[in-house]
This record gives structure tokens, C-alpha cells and sequence, in this order.
């Protein structure tokens, strides 16, 4: 534990890519095979499962710390991230390793004093066996064991560990804990780094690391094993080829038949795999979605063997012409087990893509056009209402692209996909041969009405916005409103008695450091009111709101919802009653 903490913060400290690979081969190398296997683990993302509850951790460690709970929020208030915020106030303040090898860096940890529970007695460089688990026993044994533990015993037990742990151990174990552990590497530093160690290729590594891959030693040596032509597991995914957006005019150039042209659905990636008389269906994500998706799953029963589609799932009505918004894709998402009317009610589809498998042999490195001709002959026996060929759009000169892509809303689509059809399917985002053209986003002028702080480094700023449109006074929207106050213009008075404003969207994105700093300050001066960590301000700023879609809703208190919002522009020339409505929200939900 006490070398994958040292790691953690030597990549928080470290400048460059090549700095970061070594250091990540050098421990990778330096551990042994169950510890690395872990550190992979979370160094990839994969330890995103809570054990404790972020806000369980706090209150124990308020209690751990003797201070009041009142300068406990303020702190972490200050700090803006749970796990810092404990290991500051409970954690020992020693460094770790040899000299100039100290995980503290030039951070708020670096500040930090002596903690009011870590008088026990030892000296500051006593050394408790905890420092000297492995890191894989902590992960096997210690923080599952920690979680399993009833409530008294458990603070007991963490503020124990706390007081004897150092500042940087105990923020990993805090992260590790509540599921937050992440570090600024990305998967394909990692992959270079163990590509340095092994002499096998990263696109391989990246293949063997997709689905089922454990963190043990046995994984982690079978990882670097070179290539022996065994067979993979059984239910094993590629990794994706994912597109980029398309710049400008960057393929006009080039010949127009030299692409494929389709939609690009508004769905969930995934892999239907059939292998071993068995049938896979895999996320983006890379969860195994056979139990949420069994109607899906069924169609990989009359697949061939040795066969892996990469496609879209999609809500799609057999007698509908276009599949349903994404918001119902999501019910289905939500449930582990869906039952027979849910099924009914919301029928998935799965449009497919590409070929990457067909009679057990991999096909990626075909071209496209070779693969696609594969998939269609595959499906031109197996094809359903429930597995469709994605059809490619005709296309034969770069003055269609956008016209084509205008009419994406009214087939259902978010927009096009360009694929050059020599290309082979690569994995990951490789920037040439595979574009996406999406849609230009909605846009609608909606109006600050509260703000709470952010996080991290922004937790000191008002960075998180609440946005609302006007709603005539009649309309039958849920008591959610926010009245207009005193202080309205004249020659607006009587619109603002029969209008009000009710929330519509929230936002964190597209406003520039300098207009956060101004908007912050503006924050501050206007607040109306207090709600804990949120303010409700005076409603007198607009603000342009860009997002790709709009859908009714019952979860929210406008009865609408809409995909990704962020904000586009500050109207510092629009005033606040010239906003736009509700009705105009709901004019852009398309017809059913």
C-alpha cells in the first residue's frame, strides 16, 4: 500500500508523458504480480465500487477529529473534496519514503498540521504494520472488511487505522473506500508502460484487458505473456474503435466513395457475441448487460458460432419507423432484471455496425467495405425486427453531408457517421478514418436562479448553475416555480404578474475562468437565499443554453428534461424577461 500511495503521488506531481511511463513501469515492475494486478486495477478506472458512503466517512471522521460538526462542513466546505478534507484532519503529517521522495506535495496537503487524533502514543516515524500490507491485502481483505463491519465498530475501526496512517494513505484508502480513486493517467499511458515492460503490443494489451479480466497474479502474469496463439476467454469483447468529430472542411478533398455514410444513433455501444454456445452482450463500458437485455440476448442464440457484432442498443418498436428517445433506453438501463411488461412496453433493438468476428476468426484488420459485406450476408439470414444492418445512406458529393444530416432529428439519429471503407477497426479513438457529424445542438435563453460551489479546485466558486424558463401563471407545472420579487422594471410589471419562472436545466460548463471569477462575485452580491451549500439569486441573468435534445418528464419540475446542457454564452444583452418559455422548450420535442 504504502508504495502504490508513493505512486499516486508521484503522478500528481510528475510533468509529461514520458516521466509518467516510467514511473508507471518502475512500479509495475518493483511489486509483486497480486500488487500490480491491483494497481492496474485502479490506475484504469475499474475501482469504481463504493464500499462506504462518502458522507459515512465524514461523519466518522468529524467524530475522529474532535472538531464540531460546524468547522467540519466549513472545512470541507474550504477543501471541496471529502477524502483530502479527512486526510488532512485525521491523518499523520510524517512523510513517506526517503528523502525528496515525500508524497506531499505543493497542495493543501502540504499545509497540513498536527492531527488532533494522531497523538497514539508512537513517534512520528514509527512505522505501523498497516504501512507494510500489500496492496493487494488491502483490497482482498482490509476495505472490504472495514465495510462489512455494524456502525460502532466501524468508526472504532477506521479511526484506529486513521490516527496510525499517514496523510497520503489515508486519502488513497478514502478514495479506494468510497468508490471516487482516480489518478491523472489515462489508459493509454498505462498501456505504453506495460507494453515497455512486456514487448507486447498495446493493442493487444488493450484486447486482454477487455471484460472479464481479474485483478490476480495470474491474471496480471498471463497479461504479459507474448502472444501464443491460445485461445481467449470465451466471452471476451473487443475494444471499440471509437469516431472523433469531424473538423470543418477537413475530407472535401477527398473522394466522396471512398466513405460510408449512416446514422449515428442515439443508444448504447455494445458487442452481441456468440461463442462457445453461448451469447454475450457487452457495453461500451464493458458490462456484460445479458440480464438487463435478455430479449437481445436471445438473438445471439441464432448467431453462428465464433461471431461478434459491434453495433447500438436501441428502444426500438417493432411498427415504429424510428426508435424511441434515449430516456427510454434509460428505464431499461435501470433495471437489473426487467419484467415481462417492461419488455413489452420498451423492445430493444440492436442495430449492428460491423463485423470484428465471424467463424471464430478476428476480422478486424479486413477493410471495412470486406467487413460490412461479411455482416451483410450474416444478417441476410439472421436479420429481424430485433437485429438490423445499419444502412448506409446514399451519398455521392460533399454538398449532401449536411443536408443529410438535417433530417437526422427526423430519423431518430443525433447525427452521421463517416467511415473511410478501406479502414480497418482499430481500438480506441484514432483520429483519420472514423467521424462523426453530429447535429447542431438546441439552444434556448434561460435565466440564473441558483448556484451552488464546486469541487476541487473550484470549491472555493459558485461553478454549479440552476436555470429556469417563464411558464404562464395557468400552466400546469408542478410547485417548483421561483416568483419574481420587488425591484422589476416598469414596463415589465405586468408580465412578471402573469408569468414565473420555474426551473428547466442545471449547468457546470462553458463559461471561461474570467466570467467564473465575475460570475461568482455577482453570485454573492445578489443571493436572495440560502439552501446549505446553494443560493437562490436575483432571476436577472440570461444565459444561452446549448444541449442536444429535449424530452418530457415527469422526474423534473419543469415536466422536461434535456441531454448534456452546458452553457454557450452569457447574454449580457438580453434582460431577464426576454427569456424563453416553456413552450418554446416543449415546441422542440419531436412529433411521435
Amino acid at each position: 500500500m504504502r508504495q502504490f500511495c508513493r505512486l499516486f503521488r508521484q503522478l500528481d506531481r510528475s510533468e509529461g508523458t514520458t516521466e509518467r511511463v516510467v514511473l508507471l513501469a518502475a512500479h509495475l515492475q518493483g511489486v509483486p504480480p497480486a500488487d500490480a494486478a491491483w494497481a492496474l486495477h485502479c490506475l484504469l478506472g475499474k475501482q469504481r465500487r463504493r464500499l462506504i458512503t462518502a458522507r459515512r466517512l465524514r461523519q466518522i471522521a468529524q467524530r475522529a477529529s474532535g472538531l464540531p460538526e460546524w468547522l467540519f462542513e466549513a472545512s470541507h466546505a474550504q477543501v471541496g473534496d471529502s477524502a483530502e478534507t479527512i486526510a488532512l484532519l485525521v491523518g499523520r503529517t510524517a512523510r513517506l519514503g526517503a528523502p525528496g521522495d515525500g508524497l506531499v506535495g505543493p497542495s493543501a496537503l502540504e499545509a497540513a498540521g498536527p492531527s488532533p487524533c494522531s497523538s497514539s502514543g508512537g513517534a512520528a516515524n514509527d512505522q505501523p504494520p498497516h504501512h507494510d500490507q500489500p496492496l493487494h491485502q488491502w483490497m482482498e481483505q482490509i476495505l472490504p472488511g472495514l465495510a462489512a463491519l455494524a456502525d460502532e465498530e466501524q468508526e472504532q475501526a477506521l479511526g484506529q487505522l486513521w490516527a496510525d496512517l499517514e496523510v497520503e494513505e489515508v486519502l488513497v484508502m478514502v478514495k479506494l473506500l468510497s468508490g471516487t480513486f482516480r489518478v491523472g493517467v489515462g489508459q493509454g499511458l498505462v498501456l505504453r508502460a506495460l507494453a515497455n515492460l512486456s514487448g507486447v503490443e498495446e493493442a493487444e494489451l488493450q484486447h486482454r484487458l477487455m471484460g472479464g479480466w481479474e485483478p490476480s497474479a495470474a491474471h496480471y502474469t498471463a497479461l504479459l505473456e507474448p502472444l501464443t496463439g491460445g485461445e481467449r476467454p470465451t466471452s471476451q469483447p473487443y475494444p471499440f474503435f471509437l469516431a472523433s468529430p469531424l473538423p470543418g472542411e477537413r475530407l472535401r478533398d477527398t473522394d466522396p466513395s471512398a466513405w460510408l455514410v449512416e446514422w449515428k444513433w442515439d443508444g448504447i455501444r455494445g458487442q452481441l457475441i456468440r461463442r462457445g454456445d453461448a451469447g454475450f452482450l457487452w457495453s461500451r463500458g464493458e458490462e456484460l448487460l445479458n440480464d438487463t437485455f435478455p430479449d437481445l440476448l436471445a438473438i445471439a442464440d441464432g448467431l453462428p458460432e465464433g461471431c461478434a457484432l459491434d453495433g447500438e442498443l436501441l428502444v426500438w418498436p417493432l411498427e415504429r419507423e424510428r426508435p424511441e428517445p434515449f430516456a427510454l433506453l434509460q428505464r431499461r438501463l435501470g433495471r437489473r432484471r426487467p419484467g415481462a411488461a417492461l419488455l413489452r412496453e420498451l423492445p430493444a433493438a440492436f442495430v449492428a455496425y460491423d463485423l470484428l468476428e465471424s467463424d471464430g476468426v478476428d476480422r478486424r484488420h479486413e477493410p471495412l467495405q470486406q467487413r460490412r459485406e461479411r455482416l451483410w450476408q450474416l444478417l441476410n439470414g439472421q436479420r429481424s425486427d430485433r437485429l438490423r444492418l445499419s444502412a448506409a445512406l446514399p451519398f455521392t458529393a460533399w454538398n449532401e453531408l449536411d443536408d443529410w444530416r438535417d433530417r437526422a432529428r427526423d430519423a431518430g439519429a443525433e447525427g452521421l457517421m463517416l467511415k473511410h471503407r478501406a479502414s480497418p477497426y482499430g481500438a480506441g479513438r484514432r483520429r483519420g478514418n472514423w467521424w462523426k457529424h453530429k447535429l447542431e445542438p438546441m439552444h434556448l435563453d434561460a435565466v440564473l436562479l441558483y448556484a451552488r460551489t464546486g469541487s476541487g479546485r473550484r470549491a472555493n466558486l459558485y461553478t454549479d448553475y440552476t436555470f429556469g424558463l417563464w411558464a404562464d401563471a395557468d400552466s400546469a407545472v408542478p410547485d417548483a416555480s421561483v416568483p419574481i420579487g420587488e425591484g422589476a422594471p416598469d414596463d415589465h410589471a405586468a408580465a412578471w404578474q402573469e408569468r414565473r419562472l420555474v426551473s428547466f436545466a442545471s449547468a457546470y460548463s462553458g463559461l471561461s475562468d474570467a466570467e467564473i471569477q465575475e460570475l461568482d462575485r455577482w453570485i454573492r452580491r445578489h443571493t436572495t437565499e440560502r439552501f446549505g451549500p446553494v443560493r437562490a439569486v436575483a432571476p436577472e441573468l440570461v444565459f444561452e443554453l446549448a444541449f442536444e435534445g429535449v424530452q418530457r418528464s415527469g422526474r423534473h419540475r419543469s415536466g422536461v428534461a434535456v441531454r448534456f446542457p452546458r452553457i454557450s454564452r452569457w447574454r449580457r444583452d438580453k434582460p431577464a424577461a426576454e427569456a424563453d418559455t416553456l413552450a418554446a422548450a416543449l415546441a422542440l420535442i419531436p412529433p411521435p
